[in-house]
């Protein structure tokens, strides 16, 4: 099968998610594990497949292949959210070590799968090394930007570019905050979703000075994300293709200011698969293809 992922943005041809029946199974396993995983509230089992299912649909009109996880004895509900345990770049799929130890199982799991649907393993982070999916953003085919933080540690950094020395030119690597401490989700796709060649959603308020001065001289323009619907994940965009998007519904304002840029926006409901456990769609997916 083809591979290859290094953009944000090119055409998504090819998917991997895992659906609610597999990643929660019941209603009692999520009330066994929400709290102690930090969920904000405690999400509804049948409510969370109907919701999925709409997602996959959506997905589905630009995505033509979708690839499912199967339900894994050591993985979790967080599991669910497909875009953290694995890296996948023109050369094969690099996986990650989690910062969060609830999730420790999904790397592993992850790269099974991968074999079995012949992605090529490139590598995989080891030893005292941390690196979260959420923490890498591709700025172009050849840059990579990478946020230093409690999720992702300067030797997980260090693997990666090890791994990656032939795939990229330049690595931007981003200093975290401490934000809500080590317990809270902060990635750096927690400030920045590109949605075009040269536009990204943003949280500047969240964002290292030099690294904003960085996007600026690429030439980006800054979609910029209003304190009132940060929280509510309209930082978390996921482009399915150059100008065309998908996000969570409930951030009017920040979607009036994609369109008005001229960005496709397409809006899902996700208040039992996105809100509850803080993914937005970019976290729900992992592209293993996105065209030339």
């Amino acid at each position: 099968m083809k591979i290859g992922s290094q953009s944000e943005v090119r055409p998504i041809r090819s998917l991997l998610l895992k659906h609610p029946r597999d990643a929660w199974r019941n209603q009692a396993n999520i009330d066994a594990q929400y709290q102690n995983l930090n969920y904000f509230e405690r999400p509804d089992y049948e409510k969370a497949v109907a919701e999925y299912d709409q997602f996959i649909n959506l997905l589905s009109i630009e995505s033509p292949e979708i690839h499912l996880l199967p339900s894994e004895k050591n993985t979790g509900l967080d599991s669910i959210y497909t875009h953290d345990p694995v890296i996948i770049t023109e050369a094969g799929a690099v996986l990650c070590k989690m910062g969060k130890d609830a999730r420790m199982g999904e790397p592993e799991a992850v790269g099974s799968f991968l074999e079995k649907i012949n992605v090529p393993i490139l590598g995989a982070i080891t030893g005292e090394g941390l690196l979260e999916g959420g923490d890498v953003v591709w700025l172009d085919e050849r840059t990579l930007a990478v946020g230093e933080g409690y999720r992702t540690n300067a030797e997980g950094i260090r693997q990666l570019k090890s791994l990656t020395e032939n795939l990229v030119d330049e690595f931007v690597v981003v200093p975290l905050p401490h934000w809500e401490g080590p317990g809270d989700v902060l990635h750096l796709m927690s400030m920045i979703s590109p949605v075009s060649h040269d536009c990204a959603v943003v949280y500047s308020r969240m964002m290292p000075v030099t690294f904003r001065q960085r996007l600026r001289e690429r030439g980006m323009n800054l979609i910029e994300v209003p304190d009132d619907e940060y929280d509510s994940m309209a930082c978390n965009v996921l482009a399915t293709a150059p100008g065309h998007c998908l996000m969570l519904s409930g951030n009017p304002q920040t979607s009036r200011k994609l369109s008005k840029a001229g960005i496709e926006v397409t809006e899902y409901s996700g208040a039992e698969i996105s809100r509850k456990g803080a993914g937005g769609p970019t976290c729900l997916t992992r592209p293993l293809w996105r065209q030339a």
